[in-house]
């Protein structure tokens, strides 16, 4: 059974993120609530977290999985950003966008996207995801913990413990969570194409 755990919305207790992260170190899967709904998520360089998420939401080869950093330094060093679109990257993190852009060699080849050898990154603004990330030092892979068959992620963690309380390790609780997920920005090939509209304005990358 998951341990479920309950943390202040705006202000998680230090101690309790401490002995989360403590758990992720050692290859937990979390589920935890960011800025754009619930996510699934563990250590970047752990083989059986990817497997985990990957078989919770039956995905497959061309799914892209997300990056989640603390700050535009660590994004740095596992995307490749060229010079004319680091303005509008920048001045839209922290927030509710993924950006899909070409990994450096930072990133493990079995992250990418099987053809492109994209990957997806994000900065969040929720406060428990970047106490986590703050706690653990290093960027974390995560997934929208969006179901098979369902429109939505969950809004409350008592759901998700409900729902996945035998596949995940550990489900973190901040109260109510919006279930809009972030805005999509294609990067890849130098030009921004929005591939999908969601809780962050697109304006700056039209």
């Amino acid at each position: 059974m998951a341990i479920f755990v309950e943390v202040h919305p705006d202000n998680p207790q230090p101690r309790t993120v401490g002995q989360v992260v403590e758990r992720v170190r050692d290859g937990a899967l979390v589920a935890f609530p960011t800025d754009s709904g619930y996510a699934l998520g563990g250590r970047l360089d752990d083989q059986l977290i990817k497997d985990r998420i990957r078989d919770i939401r039956q995905l497959d080869d061309k799914h892209h999985y997300t990056l989640l950093c603390a700050d535009f330094a660590q994004l740095g060093q596992l995307v490749m950003i060229d010079n004319s679109i680091f303005r509008a990257i920048k001045s839209a993190t922290p927030g509710p966008y993924t950006f899909i852009l070409p990994a450096t060699k930072e990133v493990p080849k079995r992250l990418l996207h099987a053809k492109k050898k994209t990957v997806g990154v994000r900065i969040p603004s929720h406060p428990l995801s970047r106490a986590l990330l703050d706690g653990l030092g290093d960027p974390m892979l995560i997934s929208t913990l969006l179901l098979p068959g369902e429109e939505a992620t969950p809004t409350f963690g008592w759901d998700v413990k409900e729902a996945l309380d035998h596949q995940v390790d550990i489900v973190i609780d901040a109260g109510e969570v919006s279930t809009e997920p972030t805005t999509v920005v294609d990067l890849s090939s130098g030009e921004a194409v929005i591939a999908r509209h969601g809780a962050g304005d697109p304006t700056p990358f039209e």
